[in-house]
């Protein structure tokens, strides 16, 4: 059975994007989490991930022998595993362009990134608020969010990205939850899109599992003392 090593809930987006893609598309694996203590080379996660993986982060997805680690390489090699489950778009240039938008959510998007990092439990309209305010860097990745994702669901129906859900939407499935805890203003349409991959039974189910936890970690929190 293929294992997946994710970090709490709560708080590890990398881990969502396989975990979530995964149940929503019925692939079998067991879950191997790894709470967060500190990101030192002596820290018990780090200690931990290093027996299965040389970067010593989540997620790592574990088949027999072979590990592989990085959300996108994991998304990449059950495409391959699972041909029938249309992981990626069906038509080429659908999955050349869901290849496009989901390498540019791994390598870009920093500043949204960095000041609203992912809180699932949390709700923070004030401190989205003042982000909103003080960030132009998070406005503007927040349209070219906008941008993006109402380009794609004026061209497939408007309801996921590519129509059905594919690696893209659980690639975003992050961010929809960021939008959603900090409030930050988005339009009709996007807003909706949110609501959808919100309402995905693999989604929801996340969430509960984040809700659940009880764990506050200060490293992780910038804008909260306590939960």
């Amino acid at each position: 059975m293929l294992a997946l090593y994710i970090g709490n809930k709560n708080y590890s987006s990398w881990s969502m994007r396989p975990w979530v893609l995964m149940r929503q598309a019925g692939i079998t694996f067991e879950e191997i989490k790894v709470r967060f203590d500190s990101f030192s080379l002596q820290s018990g996660f780090k200690q931990r991930l290093h027996t299965v993986s040389p970067v010593g982060r989540v997620p790592v997805l574990i088949d027999g022998d072979l590990a592989i680690w990085d959300s996108l390489a994991i998304a990449e090699y059950l495409a391959e595993q699972y041909p029938d489950k249309q992981l990626w778009p069906r038509l080429a240039p659908d999955r050349a362009r869901a290849r496009s938008i989901c390498a540019e959510m791994h390598s870009g998007f920093t500043e949204l990134r960095t000041h609203c990092p992912m809180n699932v439990e949390a709700h923070l309209p004030a401190a989205g608020a003042q982000i909103w305010s003080e960030q132009p860097g998070v406005r503007d990745d927040v349209q070219r969010l906008i941008d993006m994702w109402s380009a794609l669901l004026n061209s497939h129906g408007g309801t996921l990205l590519f129509g059905h859900f594919t690696i893209a939407d659980a690639y975003f499935a992050p961010v929809c939850l960021r939008l959603a805890t900090y409030d930050l203003p988005v339009p009709p349409q996007i807003e909706a899109y949110v609501k959808r991959i919100q309402s995905l039974p693999s989604v929801q189910e996340w969430v509960q599992d984040a809700m659940a936890e009880q764990d506050f970690i200060d490293f992780e929190e910038p804008y909260r003392e306590r939960r």
